[in-house]
This record gives structure tokens, sequence and C-alpha cells, in this order.
């Protein structure tokens, strides 16, 4: 990837919703070069989309859980896991993982704890004799948080790592 391209979706990992012409003032390019590049940025699939980040517990939700399980390999379950996560918005993210025994990880919201076990019981039963094994570690988005999630941090860790 050329420099100044990399620079771009760094800055775009700071804050994506800044225009064209401020990004080009900090690139020292053209509004039209920002624009060329942000679009190929997006068609060559380094930016699958431009999203917020929001504050969870403001929107209403309490707990989030980082699940991580152990099922069958089976090559059907990879397409039962996709047709059913769709069926859950609060679930954020889902892929294999390799572990402490375990080849599954998930990450889903929840609006506090009779809903976190309501989702489980529910996916318990869906999952049934293929899986093996299901451990959950509950977070606590009331709570103290050091470092609230964000894609910022890695646009400064490559920034420094390259002076």
């Amino acid at each position: 990837m050329k420099k100044t391209m990399k620079k771009l979706l760094l800055e775009l990992l700071k804050d994506s919703k800044r225009s064209d012409r401020e990004l080009a003032k900090v690139l020292d390019v053209s509004q039209a070069t920002v624009s060329r590049m942000r679009s190929k940025l997006v068609r060559d699939g380094l930016i699958r989309e431009f999203t917020v980040i929001p504050d969870f517990s403001k929107l209403g939700y309490e707990l989030m859980a980082i699940s991580s399980v152990k099922t069958k390999i089976k090559p059907e379950l990879e397409e039962k896991a996709k047709k059913l996560m769709k069926n859950y918005p609060n679930v954020i993210f889902v892929a294999r993982a390799e572990g402490m025994g375990k080849n599954g990880v998930m990450i889903s919201l929840h609006k506090d704890y009779t809903d976190y076990s309501s989702f489980i019981a529910e996916h318990l039963v869906h999952w049934g004799d293929d899986l093996e094994n299901y451990d959950t570690l509950l977070i606590s988005l009331k709570g103290t948080i050091v470092r609230p999630f964000s894609l910022r941090y890695l646009a400064e860790v490559e920034e420094t790592s390259e002076d």
C-alpha cells in the first residue's frame, strides 16, 4: 500500500466523519485525490464500512459477553452459525478461534443479566449436542472502563512506529 493511502486510512481510523477537504489538508494532497483514494480503499476491501462506535451503556446495554466455545468440527456448523447470528443484532462479532481448548468466539451485548441468561439458554438449545464446552467472560459496561473500545488506537500506534 502506498504511503499516502496508508496515511489516509489512519486518518479515517481516527475520525471517519471528516470531509475529503479536511483530509486533503492533513495529507497535503488534493480533495479529488482523497476521494479517489477513499474509493479505492473501499473497492479493494481495506475499508468494509463506515460506522460509529457508540457508548453501549448509553444505549441501554449493561453487559458485554465474550463467549468462547468448543464445538464439534462439522462443515455444516459454520453455515448454521451464519444463519443463526442474523437473528441476533446484539451479537457484534463471531469467528473461529484457537486456544484454551476452544475453537470459536462470540462477543455480544446485553441489557442486563436476565437478558444475557435468556440469550445463553436459547443458544444452548440451538446448538444442542454440537456444543462440547461453553465459557463466558461478562464485562460490566457501567463499571470502570480503562480504555474504551475504539479503532483510533491503531492509528496512533502506526503513526508512532513510522517515526
